[in-house]
């Protein structure tokens, strides 16, 4: 077993583990504000990490695409208007795609 498959397993019980984690919690904890806080900056934060993986995929250099800026902004604009996190990722991603597919 190669480390990539040790990896990819252990990644895999870890995303199984915290959806289980999310579906047992009480209700009381999930209503905490602290929860309701920490919950409303995970879209921020996994955006900024799309972000910071689309700058370093130059073959580990620093690349920035005026395009994927584009993109963040555009799912910057999505969360300011309060949208889900699937649909700031979607507008996100769909703005790069057009942009790199007209250019």
């Amino acid at each position: 077993m190669t480390v990539l498959w040790i990896a990819l397993i252990v990644a895999s019980l870890g995303s199984y583990g915290l959806k289980l984690a999310g579906v047992s919690l009480p209700e009381s904890v999930l209503n905490h504000p602290r929860v309701q806080r920490v919950a409303g900056f995970l879209p921020i934060a996994m955006l900024a990490a799309l972000v910071a993986v689309q700058l370093f995929d130059h073959g580990g250099r620093y690349g920035l695409d005026w395009r994927v800026l584009a993109g963040v902004g555009a799912g910057v604009i999505a969360l300011l208007l309060h949208r889900g996190v699937l649909v700031v990722f979607l507008v996100a991603v769909t703005v790069t795609a057009l942009l790199r597919l007209l250019t």
